[in-house]
């Protein structure tokens, strides 16, 4: 049972880095996003942000496994309608992780992320997060302002947040857009996001450049770790690995946890309408 207990954190973890129904809100999602979005009419332009890593459509795919049992599937979308919110175009990302097989009869796991993300700042304006593992089940709605620098998280609840704020989605993303092309080994990166009420300082260390053998190929990528929280699921900070594909569309192509009990990995298995051609590829 601990196993498939620390199975379901990497779950919950990955779904992020690395993952229903729209209840608490009365207006539609999109409405909401126009409010906070209408609200800086008048103020200063959001900063544009360049991104050439992922476009509509794309989805990727991921088989996670502890040792040799297949734990359950995450898979991320980015949906293909970019939505028009008041002379704004919003990314809709959805990203869902379940259990399978042995891992799901002990501990099922319905996991759902979703976030809205402006397309050109690179900022999310709603954040939705549906999780049912265990039978243990909550809900976050997390509506950001990226002109008054507020998120409400309901209940009366608002929080101030600095320019550039991710979610625990929308994160992932942004990192893909990073410019990594001079990138040196010991080269340390930031991304600032809002998670469970609190900012959260994410920093990851590149450590340098491997070739991966995978369920779609080896190709070269770049090694990046993490600085994750130690003592708890993981013992050390070298414990959580992360390599995305060495080409533009910086496709996380593995992440390895060594947790307290033992190694959890995540390996992509598919990828659909990818926004470059895969230049890492090296072969079959």
């Amino acid at each position: 049972m601990k196993t498939l207990k620390n199975i379901k954190y990497f779950i919950t973890a990955s779904t992020v880095l690395v993952l229903f129904s729209a209840a608490g809100y009365k207006l539609s999602r999109t409405e909401t996003i126009y409010n906070q979005i209408n609200s800086g009419v008048n103020a200063v332009e959001l900063p544009a942000k360049i991104n050439t890593a992922f476009k509509e459509g794309e989805i990727l795919t991921y088989r996670m496994h502890y040792g040799a049992i297949n734990a359950g599937v995450a898979v991320l979308e980015v949906k293909p309608k970019v939505l028009e919110v008041n002379n704004r175009k919003v990314y809709h990302i959805v990203a869902n992780g379940y259990t399978k097989g042995a891992a799901d009869w002990f501990y099922k796991v319905r996991d759902r992320y979703e976030t809205y993300m402006d397309k050109d700042a690179m900022v999310p304006w709603l954040f939705v997060r549906r999780v049912d593992e265990g039978g243990f089940k909550f809900s976050q709605d997390y509506v950001f302002n990226h002109y008054t620098k507020k998120v409400d998280v309901g209940g009366g609840q608002k929080f101030d947040i600095p320019q550039g704020i991710q979610d625990m989605v929308s994160a992932f993303y942004s990192a893909r857009s990073m410019d990594l092309s001079n990138a040196k080994p010991g080269d340390i990166f930031s991304i600032s996001s809002f998670v469970d009420k609190e900012i959260w300082p994410l920093k990851i260390k590149f450590i340098g450049r491997e070739e991966i053998k995978t369920d779609i190929g080896t190709y070269k990528c770049l090694k990046f770790r993490p600085v994750v929280q130690k003592g708890r699921v993981f013992k050390k900070e070298e414990d959580l690995n992360v390599w995305i594909s060495d080409d533009k569309n910086h496709i996380p192509m593995r992440v390895q946890a060594d947790i307290i009990i033992g190694s959890v990995k995540m390996d992509i298995t598919s990828t659909q309408n990818l926004a470059n051609p895969a230049t890492s590829f090296v072969k079959n």
